[in-house]
Order: C-alpha cells, then sequence, then structure tokens
C-alpha cells in the first residue's frame, strides 16, 4: 500500500497520525512540507484527492495569516489561497495523510482510519 504523510513534527495530531499509521502497519512515505514545501501543482492535486477547496487547507490561526490579514471571511480566487500556502507552508492544515489516490486530513488522527478500512 502506497502512503504519504505531509507532516510536522512539531505537531501533536501529526506526530499521533504518523503513530496511528505505523501502529497499522502503514509505512508512510513522511514529507515534513515546512522543509520541502509543496507546489502549486502538488496542492492542486491534494485538494482534488481531498476534494476540498483551498481555503479550507488555510490555518488562519497561524501568527503569519494574522500578519498577512487573512481571515476565513476573505472572498478570494483558488490561485490566490493556493499562492498563500505554496509561499507560507505553515498555512497548510496538518496532517494530510493520502493512501493510494484518496487523502484525508488527520484532525483528528482517527480521521485516516476510514481510509485505511477502505484499502
Amino acid at each position: 500500500m502506497k502512503a504519504v504523510i505531509y507532516h510536522n513534527t512539531q505537531c501533536s495530531k501529526s506526530n499521533a497520525a504518523l503513530r496511528l499509521l505505523l501502529e497499522n502497519d502503514v509505512n508512510p512515505d513522511i514529507v515534513n512540507y515546512l522543509e520541502t514545501p509543496l507546489s502549486s501543482g502538488q496542492l492542486k492535486i491534494l485538494l482534488n484527492q481531498l476534494n476540498r477547496e483551498a481555503k479550507s487547507l488555510i490555518r488562519f490561526g497561524e501568527p503569519i495569516a494574522k500578519e498577512l490579514g487573512l481571515s476565513s471571511a476573505d472572498v478570494r480566487d483558488e490561485n490566490d489561497w493556493i499562492s498563500f500556502m505554496v509561499d507560507f507552508p505553515i498555512l497548510v492544515e496538518r496532517p494530510i495523510i493520502v493512501i493510494e489516490n484518496k487523502a484525508v486530513i488527520g484532525r483528528p488522527p482517527e480521521t485516516l482510519l476510514a481510509l485505511l478500512q477502505n484499502d
């Protein structure tokens, strides 16, 4: 089973999701997206796999979001939101887990169990 986790080692939810994968005998490729930021193309693929809009992946509580004046009430183009995540990867909601061609956000970590059971 091919699995990838877009991971932030400083995030307890991300660490819990990784543990849950390992406990279920899934050895994912680990992408520390803060060190290896996602491209706009990669984000578009992930958004498609998640079946979500770009704005839904923005972490509005991050200090950089406040510095940039971003809020959940903002109305912007999908590409604008994607550009913010490319330029400021800390804004990307985490963790994102992809198994085969399906993805979930592991918040809470147990949300990925359904993905594991479908495989």
